[in-house]
């Protein structure tokens, strides 16, 4: 009974540190939005990605007079993983390149949230490519633990 109880608390605690919804991954940091967003961006740079962008969409709330948590997403990639996934299916290149959310809950707890690239693949109908996802996957826990100082799993349907 005991050790029900203890992995029961185990689980609780994984769930609040890391939840799957959906293909997304949304992992809780300990940082602020900005902080978050900083900390990932540069762990991206240093693995050699491209950072394309990033959006403060609070920033764009507030220029029509709308409020908004904090709400930031970083574009970035590496063709060496996204051009292999569009060789399979073009149709992936909607969701890509990959996208980092930093955002805050009404709580002000914050996470970051990324698409798992298992469901990417799902969605998209491509089945050739594993390697090339294992590989995303290990690198989006490494930046989101970099970023975070949690470390993420992916979705159980999708492992």
């Amino acid at each position: 009974m005991r050790l029900i109880s203890m992995v029961l608390a185990g689980a609780a605690l994984a769930v609040s540190a890391v939840a799957a919804d959906d293909g997304l991954i949304s992992v809780q940091s300990v940082y602020t939005v900005d902080q978050t967003l900083d900390r990932f961006e540069r762990a991206a740079r240093d693995k050699g990605m491209t950072v394309f962008a990033r959006i403060d969409h609070a920033a764009g709330a507030a220029q029509v007079d709308k409020e908004l948590r904090p709400t930031e997403l970083l574009i970035f990639g590496n063709p060496k993983a996204g051009t292999p996934l569009m060789q399979s299916r073009q149709t992936v290149a909607i969701d890509l390149p990959m996208k980092a959310l930093a955002w805050a809950d009404s709580a002000g707890q914050v996470w970051l949230t990324y698409n798992d690239p298992g469901y990417l693949v799902q969605r998209h109908a491509i089945t050739d490519r594993d390697p090339v996802v294992e590989k995303m996957r290990r690198v989006l826990g490494e930046l989101s633990a970099a970023a975070t100082a949690t470390v993420p799993q992916a979705p159980a349907n999708l492992q």
